[in-house]
Formats: C-alpha cells, structure tokens, sequence
C-alpha cells in the first residue's frame, strides 16, 4: 500500500497578492490624512401658521445675526427707508381656546392695549372684535391694527420686554394668530368712527402675476365706484413672522357706518370684482370690526 501523499497548499496568483497589499496601503493612507468631522445641528426656534409657541414668544422668532455683529434688531439688517407717503401697518388677530373665559380675553386685550404705552415705537394702535356678516373670518375673532413708521421700529418693537410680557399673558389662552403687515397710507385722514373691513386673500399656486395684477387693480378702483367707501389701502404682505398662512394681499375698506357695509356687499361693482378674483382665488379671510384704540 502506497503513503498518503500530504496535501498540497493552494497556489495563490502573486498578481493577486500584490493587488490586495496595495489595496490595504491606499486605505491605510486615506484613513491617516481624512479625520472625521464631528455632525453640528443648529436649532433655530420657530413659528407657524398653526401657531405653536416659540422659546421667545408666541409672536416672536430669532433673528438670524451674523457672528461677530450687534444683536440690536433696529441695526441688523439695515433696514430701507419706508417708501414716500407709507406706513408698516401690523395686522395681528387671534383664536381663543374655548376654555378661555371673558375675563381672560379681556386681560388679553388690555394687555395688548397697554403696548403703546410701553413701546414707543407704536405710532397708532386699534383694535375691535370681528362683526363680520359674511362667516369668512375662519374661527378668528379680535382683531388689532398697529402703526409702525417704518421696518426698523417694528425690528425695535417684535423682541421688546413689553412684547414678550405681553406673549405671556396671552399664551394660556391662545389657540391660533394670524398676521399680515404691509405698507398703508400715511396721509390718510381718520374717521370719527370707523368700521374696518379687512379683507386677506391667498392665491392660487398657478395663478399668473398678470392676473394677480388685475384683481388689484380691480379692488383698487372700487372706491371710486361705490361712494360708502370711506377709506382704502392695500398691500403685500411683508412680515418677518411666519403667521400668514400663505395669505399675500390685504385691502383694508373702511365704512362709516353698517348701512355703508350693507350697500357695499351686494353692489353690481363689488360683485363684477368678484366675478375677476374668483378663477385665481384659493381662500379668502374677512374680518370686520369697529377701531377702537
């Protein structure tokens, strides 16, 4: 009988080597000159249109400053002078929880109407509780219209103690805010008594700037059309907040009386406008009240 014969190690190609230990030399140097870069997560405080609370205030965000610059909101940015013949309006409205009572939604407008006289940066101020007929104004109910000169005393005006107190006395019994500011008319000349009748519209994403432009141009002409129109204004919204909704425009008309606002609705001119905005219109908001300061 013959001896097993020992087995035989395998033959390993040295092309097959060589590629393998120049392989672990390439890797080995690549791991020796790239060091991992620790992951950095910024957390920047917010608000929506649903209105969820920010660290700061319900109605306030973080401005984002530049390292190494003045934290002073009426420095950074520098802030364009307001155009010939225009004022920042501010138009805030809110939602209570149902659970609020009386007496806490009247805490919540005498706080908010004692801001004037801590921020000297608010040149006008009213306010009035919705009355509008036409079911449009989407839960909200009390409404407040601040006057600012200009971008720069609003940037003074959002991160203001008096401000952020005031967020707090308004928080427990918030359920959503709204607001749109734009640029209205300085030279307007005030009613004895006023009925605002503010009117926000949000557009279609399709819609084109031209017919965009044709409703504000149609809006625009109606005072010259319906004599109960006392006064108007109308803008684009320009808020640094993020309480819009995706509202764009607002046209605030302003009767002197009911019967003015009666007249209005149903005119032949008001209801041709409508017959303009209606291809282009994704919702409308409306919101009336008496201006009260």
């Amino acid at each position: 009988m013959n001896a097993p014969q020992p087995k035989q190690a395998p033959i390993i190609d040295k092309r097959l080597l060589n590629l393998v230990f120049l392989c672990s030399l390439l890797v080995g140097i690549c791991n020796g000159c790239v060091k991992p870069q620790p992951a950095t997560v910024t957390t920047v405080p917010t608000s929506n249109t649903s209105g969820s609370t920010s660290p700061v205030s319900d109605l306030t965000e973080v401005p984002q400053v530049p390292e190494g610059t003045t934290t002073n909101p009426a420095d950074v940015p520098k802030f364009k002078p307001a155009p010939e013949g225009k004022v920042l309006r501010h138009a805030v409205f809110f939602s209570f929880k149902e659970e609020s009572s009386e007496e806490d939604i009247q805490g919540v407008v005498d706080a908010f109407r004692e801001l004037p006289e801590k921020i000297a940066e608010i040149s006008d101020f009213k306010w009035g509780v919705n009355n509008s007929p036409e079911e449009l104004n989407d839960g909200f109910t009390h409404c407040f219209l601040l006057t600012f000169k200009n971008e720069a005393d609003r940037a003074a005006y959002i991160p203001h103690e008096a401000h952020k107190a005031f967020g707090d006395v308004l928080r427990p019994h918030k359920d959503k805010v709204f607001v749109l500011d734009y640029w209205g008319d300085a030279n307007a000349k005030p009613l004895k008594r006023e009925l605002k009748h503010a009117v926000f519209l949000r557009f279609k994403w399709d819609a084109s700037l031209e017919d965009i432009q044709k409703v504000e141009a149609a809006f625009a002409a109606l005072p010259a059309k319906i004599d109960t129109i006392r006064r108007f204004e109308w803008g684009i919204n320009n808020s640094p907040e993020r309480h819009a909704a995706g509202f764009t425009h607002c046209f605030m008309v302003g009767f002197g009386s009911e019967e003015g606002r009666a007249t209005y609705l149903p005119h032949p001119d008001h209801l041709a406008f409508i017959e303009i905005l209606k291809p282009v219109l994704d919702a409308p908001r409306v919101l009336d009240f008496w201006a009260e300061e």
